[in-house]
C-alpha cells in the first residue's frame, strides 16, 4: 500500500497542472521500486477554503501525505520520500520560485492491525486470478 494524497489551496490550480503533477508523482512512486504497483494510489483534493501563512490571497500550498503499509525500513522510506519530493519540486518549480508557495511531504506508516482492505485489483495485477486480467 502506498497512497499519496495531494491537498492544495484553491488558487493552486491556476499556478500548476494538477493532472501532470499526479502523473509525475505516480511515476516517481513506481520508480522507487518499493511499492507494489497494485497498491499505488495518487489523489488530489482542493481545499475549498484555506488561509495560508499571513493570509495574502496569492499564497498557495500543496501538502503531500504518503500513507504506506508497515514493513519497509525507515531508510527505504526516506529514499522514496526524497525521490517523490524531488519529483514534486521539479513539477512545481514555477510556484516554488515565488515567495507565496509552500510544499510539504509527510510519510505515515499504517499499523496493519488497524487497517482493513478488500482489493481484488491486487490479484488481477499479480496474476493470481488470471480470468480477471482483462
Amino acid at each position: 500500500m502506498a497512497h499519496l494524497t495531494i491537498e492544495y489551496s484553491p488558487g493552486f490550480e491556476a499556478r500548476a497542472d494538477v493532472a501532470a503533477l499526479c502523473l509525475a508523482l505516480h511515476q516517481a512512486m513506481v520508480a522507487t521500486g518499493i511499492f507494489p504497483l497494485a497498491g499505488i494510489r495518487v489523489r488530489a483534493h482542493k481545499a475549498d477554503h484555506a488561509i495560508v501563512a499571513d493570509g495574502l490571497p496569492e499564497n498557495d500550498f500543496t501538502a503531500l501525505t504518503l500513507s504506506v503499509g508497515a514493513g519497509r525500513s525507515k531508510e527505504d522510506l526516506r529514499r522514496a520520500g526524497e525521490a517523490i519530493f524531488a519529483a514534486a519540486q521539479r513539477g512545481l518549480s514555477g510556484p516554488l520560485s515565488t515567495p507565496h508557495f509552500a510544499l510539504s511531504l509527510e510519510i505515515r506508516v499504517i499499523d496493519p492491525e488497524l487497517s482493513w482492505k478488500d482489493t481484488p485489483i491486487h490479484a488481477r495485477l499479480s496474476g493470481k486470478n488470471p480470468k480477471d486480467r482483462q
